[in-house]
Parts: C-alpha cells; sequence; structure tokens
C-alpha cells in the first residue's frame, strides 16, 4: 500500500495514486477488487487528512449526541475528530476544552516537578519514609490531573475513547482524594497508631467504591453530573470525622494557630466550592453563551482542584516540620482493638 504519511494534495500522494492505477492497467490480470479497494483507502485517507487540518468549531446543537454535555456552552465546540493525531493537535486550538485541558496539563506538570525535587533530596534532609508518605499524595495528583488532561484531549475521539478516559477521569479524582488523606492522617495522628490504621483502612474502602462507582457505564452522563460530584464530595467530607478527633485530641485552638487545622479547611472550602460549581454549571447557567471559551465552571473548577491541592501540600508540609522537629510520642502504642 502506498505511504499515507505524506502531505495531502502533494505530487507523492498523486504518483502513488497513479502508480496504483497504471500497475492495474499494465498487470496481466486486472483485479479490479484490488484496484477499488486501493483507491478507496486513498481517497479515505485523503479526505481524513484534509478533515483535520481544516475542522472548525461547531455549535452545541451541531455535535452528535455523545459530545454533547453543557447546553450552557453554545459556540467553540470541538466536532468529532477520530484520529489521536488530530485530537493532540487540536491542544493548541481555541474551543471549549481548550482551557480544561491546559490547566490540568500545566498542573500535572507542575506537581511532576515538585514531586521529583522532594523524592530527589537528600536522605539527611528527607527520609525515606516521609517521601513514600508525600508519594502517595502526589503520584494521586498527577495521575488525577493526567488522566483529567488526556480526558479533554481525547474525549472527541469516538465514543469508545471518550468513555474509556471518562472512567479514568473519575478514577483519578478518587486516587487524588485517597492520596490526600494518607500524609495528613499520618501525621495528624504521627503518635496513635490506632486511629491512624483505622482512618487509613476507611479512606481506602471509600475509595475502591468511589472507583467502582467511576467505572459504571451511566455514571459519565450528563444528567448525572450531581451524583458525580456528590459521590466525590461525600468521599472528601467524610474527612471531617478523623478532623474532629484530631482537633479533640490536639486541642482546636492549639491546631489553628499552627495553622495545620486552618490549611486543611481552606482545602476542603476550595475543593468543595470547585464541586459545587461543577454541579451547578455557575457562571454559564445564568448566561448562557458567555463563557464557551473561557471562566466557564468546568475551567474554574479545574482552577480550584490546582489551588486546593497546592494549599494541601503546604498544609502536610507544616504539620510533617512539626511532627519531626518539635513532636515527641509520649503515648504509648496501642493495641488495635475491636
Amino acid at each position: 500500500m502506498p505511504d499515507t504519511t505524506t502531505k495531502e494534495g502533494s505530487p507523492e500522494v498523486v504518483l502513488s495514486m497513479t502508480e496504483v492505477l497504471k500497475a492495474g492497467v499494465l498487470s496481466d490480470e486486472i483485479d479490479l477488487g484490488a484496484l477499488a479497494h486501493n483507491a478507496a483507502e486513498q481517497a479515505e485517507e485523503f479526505v481524513r487528512k484534509v478533515w483535520e487540518a481544516s475542522w472548525k468549531v461547531c455549535h452545541y446543537k451541531n455535535l452528535p449526541k455523545w459530545l454533547q454535555d453543557n447546553d450552557f456552552l453554545h459556540r467553540g465546540h470541538r466536532p468529532p475528530l477520530p484520529s489521536f493525531r488530530a485530537c493532540f493537535k487540536s491542544i493548541f486550538r481555541l474551543h471549549t476544552e481548550t482551557g480544561n485541558i491546559w490547566t490540568h496539563l500545566l498542573g500535572c506538570i507542575a506537581f511532576i516537578g515538585v514531586g521529583l525535587y522532594f523524592v530527589s533530596r537528600p536522605s539527611i534532609e528527607i527520609q525515606a519514609q516521609e517521601k513514600i508518605v508525600f508519594g502517595a499524595f502526589f503520584m494521586g495528583a498527577i495521575i488525577c490531573l493526567g488522566f483529567s488532561f488526556a480526558f479533554h484531549t481525547l474525549s472527541c475521539h469516538s465514543v469508545e475513547i471518550g468513555r474509556l478516559f471518562s472512567k479514568l477521569d473519575y478514577c483519578g479524582i478518587a486516587l487524588l482524594i485517597m492520596g490526600s488523606f494518607v500524609p495528613w492522617l499520618y501525621y495528624g495522628f504521627y503518635c496513635h497508631f490506632q486511629p491512624k490504621v483505622i482512618y487509613l483502612s476507611v479512606v481506602c474502602v471509600l475509595g475502591v467504591l468511589s472507583i467502582v462507582v467511576s467505572l459504571w457505564d451511566k455514571f459519565s452522563e450528563p444528567g448525572l453530573r450531581p451524583l458525580r460530584a456528590g459521590v466525590f464530595m461525600s468521599f472528601g467530607l467524610s474527612g471531617v470525622i478523623p478532623a474532629v478527633h484530631y482537633s479533640i485530641m490536639e486541642g482546636w485552638f492549639s491546631q489553628i494557630s499552627r495553622a495545620s487545622l486552618g490549611w486543611l479547611i481552606l482545602m476542603g472550602l476550595l475543593y468543595i466550592t470547585g464541586a459545587l460549581l461543577y454541579a451547578l454549571r455557575v457562571p454559564e447557567r445564568w448566561f448562557p453563551g458567555k463563557f464557551d471559551i473561557w471562566f466557564q465552571s468546568h475551567q474554574l473548577f479545574h482552577v480550584l482542584v490546582i489551588a486546593a491541592a497546592f494549599v494541601h501540600y503546604h498544609g502536610i508540609t507544616e504539620m510533617a516540620m512539626y511532627r519531626v522537629m518539635y513532636s515527641e510520642c509520649t503515648v504509648p502504642t496501642e493495641p488495635i482493638t475491636f
């Protein structure tokens, strides 16, 4: 089969098609079926390349049903692009997903950089167990932001690819929440082994349940947007119980004064605000068609997720420094009893 990587409409394409025709005409036995098949493949490849190079954004009503997600965004949507190359090239075009793609792409790169810097510190600065604890958070953040970037880039490829990466996107959110719990519970209950193990076990169970729900085919449907927000908000808000326990055990005012609890509260507020904007589709719900490209609810949700993740990182860093440098565990290790 002729090379299909040449530029559409170029002399190479024309020459290759001519050679196919010539080969069919000059052969002793003309295989009309093979000739038609080759010509059809050439034509299909040519049309695909022209389409990839010249596609234009479209109105919401012109999208196929599987791409219709937010009817408050009227213009600027990508049409179906059934090619991975075309989808990734669309990163550099302006459309409704541009902000969603770049916010979490840059966030993912930022956390990769911070994570590599953290784990590469010599052991005299940061011990191996601290790197493992923080590594759970970094991995959760990187996977979440990476899956989100991939989904918003490839969602227009096809029904199957869009559904697959949608599931990965939601699984990434669950992994971020799980990873965020690990360092906070580890340092929050630094000297209390039993509650630490119990809370970490509960978090793992809730995380697995959230992932199972995320793999449900109907979970990504537009009509279940409030359910999606509710599932992850409930998972995140489950941290209120260990937070209250921690504050009573350590003292409310001492924890607020050391900013440990304050950073945790701020992180929760940012996550909840982002989830509410996503579920309610604000501000485009109030001004349909006015936030098609910038400042739509999903973009604001992305920005708040990144802000909350960095706030959490700062908070657990403060907790870790206090625990490692100033805290002496005078509480004996409790046996796990049920």
